[in-house]
């Protein structure tokens, strides 16, 4: 198992090596981010702007503007919220093209609480005209994904957790194309829509829901906008009903933008996701559990729903 915020950090400094536009911007967040060896490395294609995320959106903006390759990464709950307007105004409607790594996302940061969890990020950002959204599943995705990123031009916010991820694939024979979702595994009386890291508890769900003659199909939508509204209504056409997963509030998120998609060709949809209330405090993984996002959860979920039609 490898934590995604550190496959990201190893890979942008294979390329980066190669790469001297390349430039790396962090808020007193190297170690939170895995930048120290980047920055060790790299001196010269790095800068810390300490505890000043404002700051940091708008020196990046500016260096992207000069023609660098610029990441500017840190915890996820104070880009999405500190420095939202840098986001808006200096990377989305000046178009330039930043990516965001915002780490720590979703509740990863467990027991600090509300105040560190980015559980809205995904329901503002897409709203943000220009700007991508993407939420890998695994160390592989987001090896893919960073590769991308170096020369894509439109700026961009990857949201990864903290802790070491599962892997949901096995080797890197999976297609990776922008705004496209990836078949985990396929089904007909259901479909899971997940992302980042839910995915693969969707996945295991999956098989769960095997064991008691369900077949569900699994869908890892890492790409939230631009988002693959093809592969949901395939899905519903194919499979009558849809579960979604998300590491998210249940409002404006990844079961929000898979309702506005159907909304023309009504289909039963389950949302599961953060309701509306601070969450409790815990692990990753006992919230997780406490809000049925977990394998054991989601699997639960599927069937009641079934079995309620």
């Amino acid at each position: 198992m490898i934590a995604c915020r550190k496959q990201f950090t190893d890979t942008l400094l294979e390329l980066a090596r190669e790469d001297k536009d390349i430039i790396a911007v962090t808020t007193d967040a190297r170690g939170s981010v895995t930048l120290g060896d980047y920055a060790s490395a790299l001196p010269e294609q790095f800068v810390e702007c300490g505890i000043a995320e404002q700051d940091a959106v708008g020196i990046s903006a500016g260096l992207a503007h000069s023609g660098k390759k610029v990441f500017c990464c840190g915890p996820a709950c104070f880009y999405v919220a500190r420095s939202l307007e840098q986001v808006k105004v200096d990377l989305a409607y000046s178009e330039n093209p930043v990516t965001i790594l915002g780490v720590s996302g979703g509740v990863a940061y467990g027991a600090l609480g509300a105040t560190h969890h980015s559980l809205h990020d995904i329901a503002v950002l897409r709203t943000f005209p220009g700007m991508t959204v993407c939420l890998p599943s695994d160390w592989r995705v987001t090896r893919k994904l960073v590769r991308f990123l170096v020369d894509f031009d439109k700026p961009c916010y990857v949201r990864v957790g903290r802790a070491a991820v599962p892997d949901v694939y096995e080797n890197d024979d999976f297609n990776f194309e922008v705004g496209k979702a990836i078949t985990v595994m396929d089904g007909t009386d259901v479909t899971i829509v997940a992302t980042g890291e839910t995915v693969y508890h969707a996945w295991q769900a999956g098989l769960l829901l095997k064991q008691q003659g369900i077949a569900a199909r699994v869908l890892d939508m890492s790409w939230i906008k631009p988002f693959d509204e093809e592969a949901v209504r395939k899905a519903a056409r194919d499979t009558g009903r849809i579960v979604t997963v998300e590491e998210h509030s249940r409002f404006g998120g990844l079961g929000a933008i898979v309702c506005e998609t159907l909304s023309e060709t009504p289909v039963p949809v389950r949302i599961i996701g953060i309701p509306d209330e601070n969450v409790v405090h815990g692990t990753n993984a006992e919230i997780f559990h406490h809000y049925g996002l977990d394998a054991e959860g989601v699997a639960k979920t599927v069937a009641r729903f079934i079995s309620e039609e």
